[in-house]
């Protein structure tokens, strides 16, 4: 985490409901809720300041509540819109810097992959984040893996993690890994059985019973 934590200002909202949170929104301001030593304070905070700490990856903020002295918060969950795209609504929680906590961290992955650019290759990326346990000071912006020489898979036990930082997944657990996709078979190849030869016509008749009926007579005379 930053040497520097950000700080942010926020307003008591003196009402509390859905249409007052839409009332919120359409000022520029979102709802929020402070939990943690006593009764949960509703609250309402600029947008475009939120979003533009979100965007940092930011985790641990100091909040100001009504010009009142900053106190330091984890930001503990984040509510979107229907179409995921929208900030709605967002929780923090009080803690204090040596207070160990779970959060999720986002992972970023640098460098081109070498090994995924060979015929067939597939970069396939199975997690963007994961959870990880420290303390409240601890809390690095996010984790940086470079791929550039990855050979098949990239596990969470080889993540650079900074001191004092768990992962709480298992070590073999993937994070991404080269996959190989199969080629489309030969159209002619596949008129042509595993052992190189032409597949039977069962539709026909064998030639020698050509001149006979379902009971064995012939047709002629």
């Amino acid at each position: 985490m930053s040497t520097e934590t950000p700080t942010i200002d926020v307003a008591t909202r003196e009402h509390t409901g859905t249409r007052h949170a839409a009332r919120l929104r359409q000022s520029g301001r979102l709802p929020a809720v402070i939990y943690g030593n006593g009764d949960p304070e509703h609250v309402s905070v600029d947008e475009k300041s939120m979003l533009s700490l979100l965007h940092t990856g930011v985790h641990v903020i100091e909040v100001n509540v009504d010009d009142s002295s900053g106190e330091t918060c984890l930001i503990r969950d984040l509510q979107f819109g229907h179409l995921g795209d929208d900030l709605i609504h967002l929780d923090f929680t009080r803690v204090n810097l040596d207070q160990e906590v779970t959060v999720n961290l986002s992972i970023t992955l640098t460098g081109d992959c070498k090994a995924a650019a060979g015929e067939g290759a597939v970069l396939e990326v199975i997690r963007t984040e994961i959870e990880v346990r420290c303390k409240v000071r601890d809390i690095p912006h996010g984790i940086t893996a470079n791929i550039t020489d990855l050979e098949e898979v990239l596990t969470v036990g080889e993540l650079s993690l900074p001191a004092g930082v768990e992962a709480l997944l298992p070590a073999e657990k993937h994070i991404c890994h080269i996959t190989m996709v199969a080629e489309e078979p030969d159209a002619e190849a596949t008129e042509v059985d595993a052992d190189g030869e032409e597949p039977a016509v069962i539709s026909e008749k064998p030639a020698a019973d050509a001149g006979q009926d379902n009971d064995g007579e012939s047709d002629e005379g």
